[in-house]
């Protein structure tokens, strides 16, 4: 027997797809962090709660459960309007004239 059981994470996470990919990189995480634990280094996110889990797939079950890992949507990036594309254009060209230094003229036949 599973536990938390499937069913209650499946709820919370909407899709099994989305339970799979959530708990995966959790786990992940988790593994992450119990490798980095003696360098010391701190990097990685700790499990969010006390357990007798010893399994990181088993941990983020239980973290998905008590709501502490919930699944967010990625937003998609909006592409740039007319305006926005001009003014970036105006700014590079901006930054490619203060590049060109300007030629010194001599005058030889005085």
């Amino acid at each position: 027997m599973i536990t938390p059981e499937i069913e209650g994470l499946l709820d919370r996470a909407e899709s099994k797809f989305r339970l799979v990919a959530l708990s995966s990189k959790r786990a992940r995480q988790i593994n992450a962090y119990f490798n980095q634990l003696g360098e010391g280094l701190g990097s990685s996110i700790p499990p969010q709660l006390p357990s007798t889990a010893r399994k990181p797939l088993s941990i983020a079950f239980e973290e998905i459960s008590a709501d502490k890992i919930i699944p967010v949507e990625a937003t998609e990036e909006l592409e740039p309007t007319e305006e926005e594309l001009m003014a970036i254009q105006a700014m590079e060209e901006a930054e490619v004239e203060d590049d060109v230094e300007p030629e010194e003229t001599s005058d030889e036949s005085a």
